[in-house]
């Protein structure tokens, strides 16, 4: 059965960790990451129409500073779609949003948003999220800090979709819950506005394993990073 007329679709991927200005093996998480920028294009190209989104929850590319990531963002400007992106821990490219506007206004790539501290309204639903924080590490004063950074960055983004009277979805790039902590200040804010699909990446290699997918505290948990979904787009 086709789509529906004028229905969109959502997909989400997350660590692109592209590098072609400088670059950088992937085989360090595995055999599997060989070829993986052409094993997404061709996924990509398969699923995505024009009027579909997909949501990249962080880690799109290696490069350190913006004016590197021309060749990353070209890739990713060829791909149909519109485009939301998250930060990732390895995004040292980012800088603010105003800036990465302009940046993509310059080269002419299209198509493609930022967010942080914001959401995004896509047709029925609004895309909140914030890249979060590891909680797996111990909890030095400054880990603390950027814990609860992060937290309210997800709380204000969640703020600005509540009255748009859609269902929210949550993106975040570090799992927002682990094993040793699953009663932490991300699923506070996430259970605090009633949100029931939370996806999250960054997870790699054997690191899936650890990975808490499926129904905690009436949320809807699931790992995208690249190699968890096979280097293959998920429809949300």
């Amino acid at each position: 059965m086709g789509r529906k007329e004028g229905k969109m679709a959502i997909y989400t991927i997350g660590d692109l960790h592209l590098s072609f200005n400088d670059p950088k093996p992937m085989d360090i998480f595995g055999e599997n990451w060989a070829n993986h920028e052409e094993k997404i294009k061709q996924d990509w190209i398969a699923k995505v129409k024009p009027e579909d989104t997909v949501i990249h929850p962080g880690d799109f590319s290696w490069a350190m500073y913006l004016k590197d990531t021309v060749k990353d963002f070209e890739y990713l400007n060829s791909l149909p779609g519109k485009k939301i992106m998250l930060k990732g821990n390895h995004e040292y490219w980012w800088t603010t949003v105003t800036n990465m506007k302009k940046f993509l206004k310059e080269h002419d790539f299209q198509n493609i948003d930022f967010i942080q501290n914001n959401s995004i309204e896509v047709e029925d639903k609004v895309i909140c999220g914030t890249r979060g924080w590891s909680l797996v590490n111990e909890r030095t004063v400054q880990e603390k800090k950027l814990i609860d950074r992060e937290a309210l960055r997800l709380e204000l983004s969640i703020k600005s979709a509540i009255d748009k009277n859609k269902e929210i979805i949550v993106f975040m790039h570090y799992p927002p819950v682990v094993k040793q902590n699953i009663d932490n200040e991300f699923t506070k804010v996430l259970r605090k506005y009633n949100i029931k699909k939370c996806y999250y990446a960054h997870l790699h290699s054997k690191s899936i394993n650890d990975a808490i997918e499926g129904n905690i505290y009436g949320i809807d948990f699931k790992l995208v990073s690249a190699d968890a979904l096979d280097f293959k787009l998920l429809k949300i």
